[in-house]
């Protein structure tokens, strides 16, 4: 039995984010005019062995150990739809 995990990384409130602030500003010379703000995140889909509790364990702690420094990311974990 495999589980799909969806796990999402975005930058921490108040931390510079120069991709979505480029994103933002194209997107305005395009004439989205009415587009405040882009926060860019990263999103990784893992296709873990064993049931959801399993693997929402091991994607915890892939988060701590290598995709997210704690510093500057918060990062959500959930069941892939």
């Amino acid at each position: 039995m495999s589980t799909e995990i969806e796990i999402r990384i975005g930058l921490k409130s108040g931390m510079a984010d120069p991709e979505g602030a480029n994103v933002q500003k194209a997107l305005n010379l395009l004439g989205f005019e009415n587009v405040n703000t882009v926060k860019s995140a990263k999103c990784y889909r893992v296709v873990i062995d064993g049931n959801q509790d399993t693997a929402l364990a091991e994607a915890e702690k892939m988060c701590q150990r290598l995709l997210a420094n704690p510093v500057v990311h918060d990062y959500s974990i959930s069941v892939a739809d």
